[in-house]
């Protein structure tokens, strides 16, 4: 899908607040709301608009540890990366998890409430997962940024 300067204009108004009604959005961007509503329709058919969350604060929900893990694993044959990727996805606490660049080593964010939390999920997750070979944690001090919207193309 090609994107003209409208959706680019769409995607920026929904990124900061994707609650904003059809009628708010199509002021924002200079359109009615007709032709406004068929153009998020057609971000949304081809992909580009996945869909709609709502951002928790996680210290509200007594989610106050933030945790990037680093784990290796034994064999990096294709079953066993797909093994671990199956495995790790069925954990809440698991924010994101990257396949790296190297060693077959993963990169994970989990989000939990202290230390005692962290340490039942490294024991009782993580390590049973068949061909964890390897386990590091550095923890993050303080979220110096974050954001969800993701630079568009000018």
């Amino acid at each position: 899908m090609q994107l003209d300067n409208i959706d680019l204009r769409i995607l920026a108004e929904l990124q900061q607040d994707s609650s904003l009604t059809n009628v708010a959005l199509a002021r924002r961007v200079h359109l009615s709301p007709s032709p406004c509503l068929a153009r998020v329709r057609a971000l949304e058919s081809a992909g580009v608009i996945q869909r709609y969350v709502a951002l928790v604060d996680p210290k509200l929900l007594g989610l106050g540890l933030n945790v990037f893990i680093s784990i290796s694993l034994k064999a990096q044959s294709r079953e066993a990366l797909a093994e671990f990727e199956r495995r790790i996805a069925e954990h809440d606490e698991v924010m994101e998890c990257y396949l790296m660049t190297g060693d077959s080593d993963y990169l994970i964010r989990v989000a939990v409430a202290d230390i005692a939390a962290l340490e039942r999920f490294i024991l009782n997750q993580l390590t049973p997962i068949p061909g964890v070979e390897k386990i590091r944690s550095s923890f993050a001090l303080k979220q110096v940024r974050y954001k969800t919207a993701l630079p568009l193309p000018r």
